[in-house]
């Protein structure tokens, strides 16, 4: 009985010596561009799977004021705070896939906040609402080289709207929101 002790004890301790916690960046610095904005990121750790990415960019919105009239491009501000939990750091190191820049895949709650401040012009008698939404969030963050990100992301949340005293709104102030994003960007 007691060699099974000793074996089990044995075998554990060179399981447990074996095993490697990977961890997330200590931080991490970066711009990113997608399809609808640019995007400044820091990405502080704050355990050795989370870490709370705070972004500043400008989100861009393409509009017109009819079926047949013009088009308009604004950017607005968005301030955003999201804790990233990156799931599978371990199994990546397990499989020698890259973990540097905080490479895996995330789960996530991206909060974000569009001030009603606008870059560009509107139209008369229209103004921009600022917003709130809450995202939880799933994607995926790779590099190419020493530099160069990709990411992606899916989610499904709420937004809430900022009414005005003076502006007309639809029924409801809230409503269910989209996160779907695929950027690529440059880490310092």
């Amino acid at each position: 009985m007691k060699q099974l002790v000793f074996a089990l004890t044995l075998t554990f301790l060179l399981f447990r010596i074996s095993a490697q916690d990977a961890s997330v960046e200590k931080s991490t610095f970066g711009i990113q561009t997608g399809f609808l904005g640019v995007w400044a990121h820091n990405e502080p750790k704050l355990s050795n799977s989370i870490a709370l990415r705070s972004e500043f960019g400008l989100d861009a919105a393409i509009f017109g004021e009819n079926f047949i009239g013009s088009r308009n491009l604004i950017m607005v501000p968005a301030l955003t705070l999201e804790p990233r939990w990156y799931y599978n750091l371990n199994k990546r190191v397990t499989k020698k896939r890259r973990i540097d820049g905080n490479s895996g895949n995330f789960v996530s709650i991206k909060t974000t906040y569009h001030p009603d401040l606008v870059l560009g012009s509107l139209p008369a008698n229209t103004v921009f609402i600022s917003d709130i939404t809450i995202i939880p969030t799933w994607g995926i963050r790779r590099n190419v080289g020493k530099h160069f990100t990709y990411e992606t992301g899916i989610g499904i949340g709420y937004y809430h709207l900022f009414k005005k005293d003076n502006v007309f709104l639809f029924e409801d102030e809230n409503g269910v929101a989209v996160n779907l994003h695929l950027r690529i960007g440059y880490r310092f």
